[in-house]
C-alpha cells in the first residue's frame, strides 16, 4: 500500500493528512497557531520555529499511524502566500518571515518601484499592480530598512519553497509563488522577469522555477532525523495553501472558481488565456502552463469574530439565531468590511469599515447580518471582473466559515451563483497529497479526488432587493472615503 502526506500551513494552524492513492484519508492532525502583529501594518512568522517546528511535529505524529506494510510514497507541503523568507547559508531565517497581503509595511516602497518601472509597464509584464500582497516591495523594504539582513541573505523564499529547502536542500520556487512575487515574475512567459528580478533581489540568486507537483528532491537524512519521514522520500514542490485547497476540490478547468471563506475571503478562478485587470491578481496557475485570476479581502471570518466580542461574547450559535430573525437586506442596514483596510478590488490600506443606515431598531443580530451581507457585496464585486476575463462555470465553496449557513445563503443570493459543497473539507492538505501523488506518477494527472456532497442555490425571491442594496453598498466607498483616510490618520492601526 502506497502513501501519500499531504501538509499546510495556514494562517490559523499547520495541518496534515495521510492519503492513499484513491483518496481515502487515512490520518490527519493539526496544530493551532497565529501570526505576530509586532506593529501596526506589520503581520509575520517565525519561520524556523513555528514553520518548520510544525511540520516535523506533524509529519512525526502522522508516521505514527502508517499502516501496517504501507509505504510513505511522497510529500508535499503547502504554505500561506506569498510570503518572504529570507535565509544564510545554513537555512537559518535572518528575521521573521513577512507574510501576505495582510502585511501593509512596504507602501513606500510599491509606489518607489511603481514609479521606477511604470504602472501600464508592470500590468502587462506581470500581470498585477504592486499591492501589499506583492513580494517584490517587500523584498525592497528588507534592503532599505534592514541591510544588514539583506546583505547577509543568500537565498529568499516562500513559506512551502523554505520547507521544501529545509526538507531536500534544493533552492526551488513554484511557478505560482513566483507569479505572485510581482514584478519579478512574466507571468505570461512562465518565467522570472530577468531585469527587474535582478535589480530586486540583487547579489541573492533566483530559485529554480518548478510546477507544484514536481519532484524537486528527497528527504535528507537530517531532514528524517527531524520529521520522522523515511530518507530519499521523494517531495512535492507545494505551492501557495488556496491554490493547494483549489486544486484539491477539483477547480482546474477555465470557468472553474473556489471561494474560500475564511478570517479573509480568497477566490481563484482558472481562465483559458492570460487576462490582466488591475484590480486582480492574475497568477501562474497549479497544472502546468495554466493560468488562474485570483482576489482577496482583507477582512471575512475575522469581521464576525471581532463582532462577536463587541457585542457581548455571545455564542456563534446565538449571534446566528439572532441574525436569522432578521429579513434579508437587515432593515435597511450596510456595512462596508474594510476593518483592516482593503485588498480586492479598491487596494486601500487606509479603508475603513463603514456602517450605513443604523437606527435605534436595529439590533445585535441587523449588525451580524449586515456583516455578512457587506462581505457578500464585496465577493459580487469581485465575480463581475472575473467575468470580464471568463465567465465563471463553476463555482465550489470551502472553508470553516461554511458552518454559517446565513453567510453561505447571502453569497449565493446576492452573486444569484450556485456554490457546491465538497465532501472532503480537509482543505489544502488534501490537494498537497494530490500534488505528491501525481508528482510521483502514483495516479494519472488528471486524477481528481473531489466529491461534491451539496449544493447552495440562491433563492431568487431576494434578487431584486439585493440588486438595489448593492448598487448603494457600492456607492458607500467611493463617497466616504477622502473622511475615512482623514480618520485613519488618528489611529495607530
Amino acid at each position: 500500500m502506497e502513501v501519500l502526506l499531504g501538509i499546510d500551513m495556514g494562517t490559523g494552524s499547520t495541518k496534515g493528512v495521510l492519503v492513499d492513492t484513491s483518496g481515502s484519508v487515512i490520518a490527519t492532525e493539526t496544530v493551532a497557531h497565529s501570526m505576530d502583529l509586532p506593529r501596526p501594518g506589520w503581520a509575520e512568522v517565525d519561520a524556523e520555529n513555528l514553520w518548520w517546528r510544525e511540520v516535523c511535529g506533524i509529519s512525526t505524529a502522522l508516521m505514527a499511524h502508517m499502516p501496517s506494510g504501507a509505504v510513505l510514497a511522497g510529500m508535499c507541503v503547502s504554505g500561506v502566500g506569498p510570503c518572504l523568507v529570507l535565509c544564510d547559508d545554513d537555512l537559518r531565517p535572518l528575521r521573521p518571515a513577512i507574510l501576505f497581503g495582510i502585511d501593509t509595511r512596504a507602501a513606500a516602497e510599491i509606489a518607489v518601484l511603481t514609479a521606477e518601472f511604470g504602472e501600464a509597464e508592470i500590468l502587462e509584464r506581470a500581470g498585477t499592480l504592486l499591492s501589499s500582497q506583492a513580494v517584490g516591495p517587500k523584498l525592497e523594504w528588507v534592503r532599505r530598512h534592514e541591510p544588514e539582513v539583506f546583505d547577509r541573505a543568500t537565498g529568499w523564499f516562500g513559506s512551502n519553497s523554505f520547507i521544501a529547502a529545509k526538507l531536500t536542500g534544493e533552492y526551488v520556487m513554484d511557478h505560482h509563488t513566483a507569479s505572485q512575487c510581482d514584478p519579478l515574475y512574466a507571468t505570461r512567459d512562465y518565467t522570472w522577469n530577468l531585469p527587474w528580478a535582478q535589480r530586486i533581489c540583487a547579489h541573492l540568486p533566483l530559485p529554480r522555477l518548478v510546477w507544484p507537483s514536481e519532484v524537486v528532491g528527497t528527504v535528507t537524512a537530517q531532514a528524517a532525523a527531524a520529521t520522522g519521514v523515511p530518507v530519499g522520500t521523494p517531495v512535492a514542490a507545494g505551492t501557495v495553501d488556496a491554490y493547494s485547497e483549489a486544486f484539491s476540490v477539483g477547480v482546474r478547468r477555465p470557468g472553474d472558481q473556489m471561494l474560500m471563506y475564511g478570517s479573509t475571503m480568497f477566490l481563484v478562478q482558472v481562465i483559458a488565456e492570460y487576462h490582466s485587470d488591475p484590480a486582480l491578481w492574475t497568477t501562474a496557475g497549479v497544472e502546468r502552463g495554466t493560468l488562474a485570476l485570483a482576489a482577496g479581502t482583507s477582512t471575512a471570518g475575522s469581521l464576525i469574530n471581532w463582532l462577536q466580542g463587541v457585542t457581548g461574547g455571545a455564542s456563534f450559535e446565538e449571534l446566528v439565531a439572532e441574525a436569522r430573525d432578521v429579513p434579508p437586506g437587515s432593515e435597511g442596514l450596510l456595512v462596508l468590511p474594510y476593518l483592516a483596510g482593503e485588498r480586492t478590488p479598491v487596494f486601500d490600506p487606509q479603508a475603513r469599515g463603514v456602517v450605513a443606515g443604523l437606527t435605534l431598531r436595529h439590533g445585535r443580530g441587523h449588525l451580524f447580518r449586515a456583516a455578512y451581507e457587506g462581505i457578500s457585496f464585496g465577493i459580487r464585486q469581485i465575480l463581475e471582473r472575473f467575468d470580464d476575463a471568463h465567465s465563471g462555470a463553476r463555482t465550489v465553496a470551502v472553508g470553516g466559515g461554511l458552518r454559517s449557513p446565513i453567510w453561505v445563503q447571502a453569497v449565493s443570493d446576492i452573486t444569484g451563483r450556485l456554490q457546491l459543497i465538497p465532501e472532503q473539507g480537509i482543505g489544502a492538505s488534501y490537494g498537497d497529497a494530490l500534488l505528491a501523488a501525481i508528482g510521483t506518477g502514483l495516479v494519472p494527472a488528471d486524477t481528481d479526488w473531489a466529491k461534491i456532497a451539496r449544493e447552495i442555490k440562491p433563492d431568487m425571491r431576494n434578487r431584486e432587493l439585493y440588486d438595489d442594496l448593492y448598487a448603494t453598498w457600492r456607492e458607500l466607498y467611493p463617497a466616504t472615503k477622502e473622511q475615512v483616510h482623514r480618520l485613519s490618520g488618528q489611529t495607530t492601526g
